[in-house]
């Protein structure tokens, strides 16, 4: 990882679109830093397409988006679940409220009914086989993955991370691992996946066609996906806690941690584009 003052000027002034993590990434100790959220004003008002993508339920992500958890972030859309499941804003004609929210799948309605059952089961599996290991504590507002505490407000030690990760994989589930929580779904999702397809959604483009002018700033091992396929991509300065598990890491990280690393991102763009 090199630093973010080496990322050439010419580079940053082509970028059009941010893909941003979530958990501390732009939020740390349960809420936004407010040099991250003046970050995603300031990229939105200068006409740059922001997309935050998590592994959090989308559940979670309404109040951030309709203002309810405090003021509204400036985004273009929210993909959740690690890419599974989407809010779009602006999608409504003529224009509503930003309370009003276009909430998209990539799964049709039946097979998320069909695995929401399975998921089901295996949960209790969990239960039975590792009595230590809950499910996350925003698990009711999750619908096609999922997730178990191992350091949010439990703390499980990496052996244990193993054990989860071999037992949601033993039924077939495609597992990751964020800064946070142990997911497992059933169907091929993560990041770079569902950055792909909001792209096509939002704008109806292909993302791999046009790497050069997108940036991803993130945080932890399922973000690995768009570490290894962004051209641009940035790793908040907490990354060092992952990163000698990480096989692709970001090309730059920022000198500060969570959001205040987000928003020295922000501003590389932003003085890049002022100066050009």
């Amino acid at each position: 990882m090199q630093p973010l003052t080496d990322w050439p000027a010419e580079s940053r002034r082509g970028i059009r679109g941010v893909f941003t993590d979530i958990d501390d990434t732009l939020i740390h100790a349960g809420g936004i830093a407010p040099e991250a959220l003046q970050a995603l004003t300031e990229l939105k008002a200068a006409g740059l397409t922001v997309v935050a993508i998590t592994g959090r339920p989308i559940g979670w992500c309404a109040p951030w988006l309709n203002g309810s958890a405090g003021p509204a972030w400036p985004v273009d859309a929210v993909v959740a679940e690690n890419g599974a499941v989407a809010y779009v804003l602006g999608r409504q004609s003529p224009p509503v409220l930003r309370e009003a929210l276009s909430k998209i799948y990539q799964e049709d309605p039946e097979a998320r009914a069909a695995n929401r059952l399975r998921m089901d089961a295996i949960a209790r599996d969990m239960g039975a086989a590792l009595p230590g290991v809950t499910q996350s504590r925003d698990s009711a507002g999750r619908e096609t993955d999922l997730a178990f505490d191992y350091a949010e407000f439990a703390q499980h030690p990496p052996e244990v991370v193993q054990q989860v990760l071999a037992l949601l994989q033993s039924h077939g589930m495609r597992t990751t691992v964020s800064s946070i929580h142990i997911h497992g779904c059933f169907g091929d999702f993560n990041k770079w996946t569902g950055a792909c397809w909001i792209t096509r959604e939002l704008l109806g483009r292909e993302l791999p066609r046009e790497l050069e002018h997108w940036v991803f700033v993130g945080d932890s091992g399922n973000d690995e996906a768009l570490f290894e396929r962004f051209t641009h991509s940035v790793g908040v300065a907490n990354i060092a806690h992952c990163a000698h598990q990480l096989k692709h890491l970001p090309r730059y990280v920022a000198p500060s941690e969570y959001g205040a690393g987000f928003a020295e991102v922000a501003r590389a763009i932003l003085d890049a584009r002022d100066h050009g």
